[in-house]
């Protein structure tokens, strides 16, 4: 696709430098949206606005809708009054919140001055909910009818209103306002009788959200049902929007962004990594990075503690390294599994106890093959190859044993301690490789140094 991308740059380039304009806007509208504003993004930010300027006034407005806010700021700060009312028109209410919320005080006035009063009401209402709820990413664009419409007045009602609206396949059969089921247009255009009254026809057990839900909870009863969109109602069932599965997929994507970084070692960031400054990568790496750094002390301290067991058995510390990398990667495997199952919805805190003997009996399996390898590699390679005249096979059992104990725990600790965090409210993608690593780290020196004494008497 970016070898795709490229090669239209190139074209529209050279197009824009002849001048040759007719033609641009006709290989612009033959461009889907999306397509259109990855590549502006590409120009100067004085082609921007040039190049958008060619779009006809509904491609323009769908085009806009997928530019970053960095792009959109820029045209808007290059718009008229009117070419900005043009924009805004076309827009919808949904997409027209989130221009609004992400943009500065001084062009959020400009776009409200260019909206409909009605927009202006539909933008304040879905800015009032709270941020990541089914309110706040829902639009109040959609189509709803009365059970005792017949089909054919649904039908007329659908091609009257459904120009503005967002969606028309699923439409919502509403009794003042309360939600009492809902009908598709497939179910209209098959039904055998014009004269067939909505509320014989609908479907009556309609799944639906309230505006407080989160909306990761939303993205995830979209993808479990297969649902174009999802209902959102007020605490007495009355109907106030619906979530479309583009705004879904949005959702799914920025969550799960926002847990990989979070997994990572890092603050969530609100723009992608080539619009990020080094300062703002900087700010959201460094708090954990502190915090790592401090953490290790504690691994400082066990080593130290144990100085004069290491200065007795100089061939314990070779096998450090590998104990602690082989714990920390043993752990994140373990929270990593937990932390996606949770993010799914395919694992609660009342799964804590099958968790845990799942995580022991396969902490066991892979204890042992390691520990065998170990023992293996210990002998053959350090002890016989490279003639290290301190390894015993005291040494080698010590190892062993701590690196089956280690990753026992390691695996243990990996997959409690997300549900620990989901339990205290907190995102269990905290507890990821990073933190996980650290404390195994600290374990599996205990460990190491406790078998050591009991075996060597160090």
């Amino acid at each position: 696709m970016n070898e795709i991308y490229e090669t239209i740059e190139e074209k529209i380039a050279d197009l824009l430098e002849k001048r040759q304009y007719t033609a641009l806007r006709g290989i612009l509208q033959e461009m889907n949206p999306a397509d259109i504003a990855q590549v502006l993004s590409g120009f100067e930010e004085e082609q921007i606005p040039l190049l958008f300027r060619l779009l006809p006034k509904e491609l323009a407005a769908e085009s806009f809708v997928e530019m970053e806010p960095e792009e959109q700021e820029l045209l808007i700060q290059s718009f008229s009054d009117r070419e900005l009312k043009q924009i805004v028109d076309e827009l919808f209410v949904d997409d027209a919140a989130d221009l609004v919320e992400e943009m500065p005080a001084n062009v959020v006035k400009r776009i409200l001055r260019q909206a409909t009063p009605a927009m202006r009401t539909s933008i304040n209402q879905i800015l009032q909910y709270p941020e990541n709820s089914a309110g706040s990413i829902m639009t109040t664009e959609y189509v709803s009818l009365r059970t005792d419409m017949t089909v054919e007045e649904s039908i007329q009602r659908i091609r009257k209103q459904g120009v503005d609206k967002e969606t028309i396949y699923t439409c919502y059969v509403t009794k003042s306002r309360t939600l009492v089921g809902l009908v598709t247009v497939k179910d209209l255009l098959l039904c055998a009788d014009d004269e067939t009254k909505i509320g014989d026809i609908m479907e009556e057990n309609v799944i639906s959200v309230e505006t407080q839900t989160d909306q990761e909870e939303v993205a995830r009863m979209m993808s479990k049902y297969n649902f174009i969109a999802l209902p959102v109602v007020d605490k007495e069932n009355r109907m106030v929007g619906i979530v479309t599965f583009d705004d879904a997929m949005d959702v799914m994507e920025d969550e799960t962004t926002e847990d990989i970084e979070i997994m990572g070692g890092m603050l969530p960031s609100e723009k992608t990594y080539l619009r990020s400054s080094a300062f703002e990568l900087f700010k959201n790496r460094i708090p954990w990075l502190l915090l790592l750094m401090l953490s290790a002390t504690f691994t400082g301290m066990i080593i130290s503690a144990f100085e004069g067991a290491l200065a007795a058995q100089a061939a314990l510390i070779a096998f450090i390294p590998m104990l602690m990398g082989t714990g920390g990667n043993s752990g994140s495997q373990s929270s990593v599994t937990v932390i996606r199952a949770l993010s799914l919805d395919e694992m609660h805190l009342d799964d804590l106890p099958i968790v845990i003997w799942k995580e022991i009996r396969t902490a066991v399996l892979c204890g042992l093959a390691l520990a065998a390898a170990c023992f293996l590699k210990i002998w053959l390679v350090d002890k016989l190859l490279l003639g290290n005249e301190d390894i015993t096979l005291l040494v080698d059992a010590v190892v062993c044993l701590a690196l089956f104990a280690t990753v026992v725990v390691a695996k243990l600790v990996g997959a409690v301690l997300p549900l620990g965090a989901k339990a205290l409210g907190l995102d269990p993608a905290v507890m990821a490789s990073p933190f996980i690593t650290s404390i195994v780290d600290a374990l599996s020196l205990l460990l190491y140094f406790l078998f050591a004494r009991m075996l060597l008497g160090v």
